[in-house]
Parts: C-alpha cells; structure tokens; sequence
C-alpha cells in the first residue's frame, strides 16, 4: 500500500502545508522574488516540482492550450490561492497536480516522485493517501447521513480520524446525523471538507469551493479551510476566480492564458472572516 510504504515509490505523506514557489512574469523582478521566496521556504520540505509543464486538448482540428509551460514549487506550510479567471488554467493544473488529469509535456513531482510518469494505480494510491479533494459542487450520497458520508472515506484510509473529529473541526459536531437534504449548502460543503481531510491528506486541493456559495456561507467554509490549515497543517491550495479571497493567502498565484502572470505575497494576512464581496 502507498500509505508509508515504498511499493509505489510515493513516500507518506507529513502531515504539513503546501508553500508555492514560482516562474514569474517579466513584470516581476525574478531574481528579488526567488531570494525572497528561498528565505520564506528555507526550512520547509519541497512538496511539488513543477518543470515547463503543458497541457493541449485537442477540440477537433483545434488545439486548446490550457497550460503553457508552467514552472512552480510548492512548499510544506502555507495556504495559497490560484487567482485567474475561467479559461486561465487554474482547475487544469490543480487537477495534475491532483493525479486526476495528464500532462501533454513537463514534468510534476510529488516529494521526489514524478507523477507524470505514475501508472494508473500509482495514480489511484496518490489521490487515495495523499490529497483530499474538494469541488464547488458538494458530491454528497444523499441516502447517507453527514457521519455516513464521512465514513466512506475513513474505512479504506490506513490511518483516518474519526468522522467525528472531521465534522466537529468543520463545526459541524450538532449535524453528524443529518441527511444532505436536511442541510444548506454551505453545511453540505463543510461536509465534504470534512470527508477530504478525514484521510488526514497532506495537501488538500480546493477547486472554487465557495463557488456556489452566497458570500456569508462562503466565508464560513472558508474559515473551515483557514482553522485546517492551521490546527492541521494541512496544505491547502485554493482556486478561485474571487479576487477579495486571496487576502486570505500566504500567497497568491495570479494565471492567465494558461501562464503564471505573477504572484503576490501577503505580508499581512485577513482572517476568513473579515473578508468581504
């Protein structure tokens, strides 16, 4: 099993943070921001390479590019977001990135291991012990209850907290016992953050998580994500297309045309909670 075993070739996963480590735009003074970058992540584990990567689909006779030759790193201990409007490459990275997607070229690597080259049970071992995922839509089993749902995911992890624990550090402790239908949607997605982190991932991956969301219930899922990454050290990446969110990141990572455009870091971070749209 991957899960602290060399039979994949994935090592476990620490229970840590993701750190992003960049190729800027011209605009960006590259050797200042490396330095600056290098001294923020000097004590911290190197989590992801990424290394001129591409991603082409073919539509017909016409070829879409969705990522033009993106160079990052990401780093054990931040929070980040991936800011960029639809059509950026936002989702198509962090679905590589997540093993739910190919490259076309480049390499990714989690931790030493190149995941472009990663069989497809190589794959499956990856997401299974090492990321959690979470979408804008919740993808809830309606006919189980918030506990239930959960459990789906704590029975075949190897070392899972109890759904429990998941669902109360999502305050979530007085609805365990509820069905889908019974509860709104921002309580649905806190229920799938809670199934994602229940396998304790070390990255968790956040693709528009407060996209279907009015933008109170969006900031308590994302105080959800804040207290993880934080009492967790869960790695967390967050793509989103809602500029007031990324004030809540270490750093944020701005994409465009499939290119890293620039990258910000916040010297003063915002709470969840005292972001506003």
């Amino acid at each position: 099993m991957l899960k602290g075993s060399t039979q994949t070739g994935f090592p476990p996963a620490p229970p840590s943070a993701i750190h992003i480590k960049h190729s800027v735009s011209s605009s960006i003074n590259t050797k200042r921001m490396r330095k600056l970058v290098q001294s923020m992540n000097q004590q911290k584990e190197n989590f992801f390479q990424v290394r001129d990567l591409t991603k082409v689909y073919p539509m017909g006779e016409v070829e879409v590019h969705a990522l033009r030759g993106v160079n990052l790193e990401l780093y054990a201990g931040e929070l980040v977001v991936l800011l960029g409007p639809s059509g950026s490459g936002k989702s198509t990275l962090l679905n590589i990135m997540g093993g739910l997607d190919t490259a076309t070229g480049g390499i990714v690597s989690y931790r030493g291991k190149e995941l472009t080259r990663a069989t497809e049970k190589e794959l499956t071992e990856y997401r299974r012990f090492h990321v959690g995922f979470v979408f804008q839509f919740y993808n809830l089993i309606s006919s189980l209850t918030a506990r239930e749902n959960v459990s789906v995911v704590t029975e075949i992890a190897p070392d899972p907290m109890a759904p429990e624990k998941a669902l109360d550090l999502v305050g979530l402790s007085d609805r365990m016992n509820h069905f889908p239908a019974q509860l709104s949607g921002g309580e649905q997605q806190r229920v799938a953050i809670a199934r994602a982190i229940s396998k304790r991932p070390a990255v968790l991956l956040c693709d528009e998580p407060t996209g279907a969301l009015d933008s109170q219930t969006g900031i308590v899922v994302l105080e959800a994500l804040e207290r993880i990454n934080r009492e967790l050290g869960t790695a967390t990446a967050i793509i989103t297309h809602n500029v007031d969110i990324a004030g809540m990141a270490d750093r944020v990572i701005h994409l465009s045309n499939g290119h890293i455009a620039s990258v910000e870091i916040n010297k003063v971070k915002k709470s969840a909670s005292e972001l506003q749209w």
